[in-house]
């Protein structure tokens, strides 16, 4: 399986890309280039920087509606190029062209139906989990019954502690802690959905999680297991 990051940033990094070489899209990422995940307002001029085929996109899904992860006219013009949207609500299930894409309930607190996805080709297994704060213990169960190759994690709040934030989204040690506690059932970890005002340069971001075997992705970045 191979997975596209078309964006990594949370909802206060602006849509417009011209800027610093720090810039993050708001977080989407596409699977095989044939499953997208989240149809963001970034998404297009994403698709047209990292050469990807817009007609080759068959099936959307989405988190949760939420305006930095669900934006109408994306959706809409990749539904003119052939896409199917797939609405997916928690404990749903649905074989996709033989990929088995499960909806597991996020703890996301400002969107009740929000949801993380479990997706496996049958030779690889990925877990998506942006937004979301701590992992519901169903997802919990459902990484250890399923053995998952990469698990994608939120990492809006970076370093800020005593933020309330992190009551729907996840600050560097809890992703740390989720890690120790679950890397017997996860191969790789990657942290996206990184809030602009909240860390530091991806350098820096990356020098301090890859001491915890744990990566940080950044817009273009594939990534196959």
């Amino acid at each position: 399986m191979k997975l596209l990051f078309l964006g990594t940033g949370a909802a206060d990094w602006p849509v417009d890309v011209s800027g610093s070489e720090e810039f993050r899209r708001n977080a989407s990422a596409l699977v095989d280039a044939k499953i997208l995940i989240d149809p963001g307002p970034g998404v297009l001029d994403a698709v047209r920087c990292f050469g990807v085929d817009k007609s080759q996109i068959k099936y959307i899904i989405n988190t949760h509606r939420h305006g930095d992860h669900f934006c109408k006219n994306t959706l809409e013009q990749l539904v003119a190029a052939g896409a199917e949207f797939i609405e997916m609500k928690a404990d749903d299930e649905f074989t996709l062209d033989g990929y088995t894409v499960r909806a597991l309930r996020a703890h996301h607190g400002t969107c009740a139906e929000a949801v993380h996805f479990l997706i496996s080709d049958g030779k690889s297994r990925l877990f998506y989990g942006l937004d979301g704060a701590w992992l519901m213990y169903d997802e919990v169960q459902a990484i250890k019954n399923a053995h998952v190759d990469l698990a994608v994690l939120d990492a809006t709040v970076g370093n800020s502690h005593g933020d309330c934030r992190v009551f729907e989204h996840n600050n560097l040690r809890m992703v740390i802690e989720m890690k120790a506690s679950l890397e017997a059932h996860i191969g790789r970890f990657v942290i996206s959905h990184m809030a602009r005002t909240l860390h530091d340069d991806h350098k820096t971001l990356s020098e301090q999680m890859n001491a915890h075997g744990i990566e940080t992705a950044y817009d273009g970045l594939t990534v196959e297991f």
